[in-house]
């Protein structure tokens, strides 16, 4: 090649510009372009891993020239382009250089305009990543931090403990890790980079979920691993007739709900094949796209960085049912209401330390009249097992502990789907919402509440602290003190949303945490 070669951005990155040096015997003439330079240094102080990847091939290419392998000198634009790209179009042409690529678009433009452009088809690798050689059969996350012991989470749902699996990892070798999975990902047809973000890099490569984390948002390089450790069937959750009936014919608001590690998103792919094996046609909505569902299952990201883009989408395509994995933010639970009135069958997998929280977690973010047509089956799992089973239903009457005929108001029963016996109401209470446990009768079985009663207003979020009226109290997030303060004459404490207690205990409702008034 007796010309002069002006790399772009993705020989650079992907490693193939230096292949190509070392394929050749003859000394390459290498121009490089300034604005691959200035575009690998903003994506490395943004902590992409592309930025770094990039970085470490321009070493590497100093290194040649350092050798004699080849002549290396950096060019600058000699005109104005609007797009790095055109830059390096204008840096061959102007020197009668070839542009060498790997951006498919990038040699079309240059091939359009005349420019001698070789297209090197996108680098590959077979191998899998050493990190994935971590994980065994009962590992489901391995956790490996650059100057720290690397540890993997081993035993099964409900159970695992976590076990030393190296001493000491230090940063050359996470690096190297990083540099392979990122560069399996963009190879391999399973793998997507889901989400590249200042100091984080997202990744799913067919069941491995990654998360790359570096300074500035890290205190360090960190890599994390996780992968399901099982695939079930709903025949192995031993359904009820009634339950598994109404799963096939009347649910179609279903919320399955559960802490971190308790089998939701496992229950959640049994379902989904369920329904596909039913001839229903079936989506899902995730970010990271990790559920491991057949290829008839099309799994949609947030459209454009949105998950209301990706609902107008499927509303087209009209899919019997979609799994919404997971919602967190109020954005997600409205785009759940709006999908739902638009008569989607859908469910949704959210965390909550309780079936009731679950449900709580709706309020404030949908009208309190329309939630039993939002959802109306809870499934709540515990250690990969169901726990309890809601129904929810609207009604008109007088509320539970109220006595008085013209106090009657809609009211939602939440109701456990066996027994058919009411254990919550919720209704409007001025400018509250209320969710009240029913008592068991005498002679039934009671279980103390192991969490707080919570209502959430537009100003306020009030706890009952029953039996504690006029009293000093402790309040409590996941065992740990909070706040005191004290209850009115009615048991309750009122806090506004603007305070600090206000905000943690938003915080800890949308993370599911258990609340206690001690």
């Amino acid at each position: 090649m007796a010309k002069p070669i002006v790399p772009d951005t993705s020989v650079i990155i992907d490693g193939r510009i230096t292949e190509l040096i070392r394929e050749n015997k003859e000394q390459l003439e290498i121009l490089l372009p300034q604005a691959i330079i200035r575009e690998l240094e903003a994506q490395a102080n943004e902590g992409r891993e592309i930025g770094f990847e990039g970085l470490r091939e321009l070493k590497a290419l100093r290194d040649l020239a350092a050798g004699g392998k080849i002549r290396l000198s950096y060019k600058e634009a000699g005109r104005p382009a609007k797009t790095a790209d055109e830059e390096i179009r204008n840096i061959a042409e102007d020197n009668g250089a070839v542009l060498v690529t790997s951006d498919f678009v990038q040699h079309l433009v240059a091939d359009s305009k005349g420019l001698d452009v070789r297209y090197l088809e996108p680098k590959t690798r077979k191998t899998e990543p050493s990190a994935f050689k971590l994980l065994d059969e009962t590992t489901m996350s391995v956790h490996l931090k650059e100057n720290t012991p690397a540890y993997a989470k081993k035993g099964h749902i409900g159970r695992f403990e976590l076990v030393k699996i190296i001493n000491h990892v230090d940063r050359k070798t996470i690096e190297g890790y990083a540099k392979e999975i990122i560069e399996y990902a963009k190879s391999d047809v399973r793998g997507y980079i889901e989400s590249q973000q200042k100091g984080a890099t997202v990744i799913q490569q067919d069941k491995y979920r990654i998360v790359l984390t570096r300074p500035p948002f890290s205190d360090g390089i960190e890599i994390t691993i996780v992968k399901p450790l099982v695939k079930t069937r709903l025949e192995d959750y031993r359904l009820s007739e009634k339950l598994l009936k109404r799963l096939e014919s009347h649910a179609e608001g279903i919320f399955v709900a559960g802490s971190p590690g308790a089998g939701k998103s496992t229950f959640v792919q049994a379902l989904a094949e369920h329904y596909r094996q039913k001839g229903k046609v079936v989506k899902t909505m995730e970010q990271p796209r990790d559920l491991q569902v057949s290829d008839e299952i099309t799994q949609y990201a947030p459209l454009e960085g949105s998950m209301e883009k990706t609902a107008d989408i499927l509303l087209l395509v009209r899919p019997d049912y979609t799994l919404f994995d997971e919602l967190r933010k109020t954005s997600d639970f409205t785009v759940f209401a709006d999908m739902r009135l638009a008569g989607v069958g859908l469910v949704g997998v959210t965390h909550a330390s309780k079936a009731i929280d679950a449900i709580q977690r709706l309020v404030g973010r949908v009208e309190l009249g329309i939630i039993p047509h939002v959802v109306d089956t809870v499934i709540f799992l515990k250690a990969g097992a169901l726990e309890k089973v809601y129904e929810l239903a609207m009604t008109v009457k007088v509320p539970y502990g109220m006595t008085e005929s013209d106090l009657s108001r809609p009211v939602i029963e939440v109701k456990d789907f066996e027994s058919g016996r009411p254990e919550y109401e919720m209704y409007s209470y001025g400018e509250e919402v209320v969710v009240i446990p029913i008592k068991q009768r005498k002679g039934q079985s009671a279980e103390k509440p192991d969490s707080a009663e919570i209502s959430v207003s537009a100003n306020h979020i009030t706890l009952y602290a029953g039996g504690r009226q006029g009293k000093s109290v402790s309040i409590m997030l996941d065992g740990e003190y909070l706040a005191s303060a004290r209850a009115d004459r009615r048991g309750r404490i009122k806090l506004r949303k603007n305070s600090q207690p206000g905000r943690a205990l938003l915080d800890a409702i949308e993370k599911g945490k258990k609340i206690q008034v001690q």
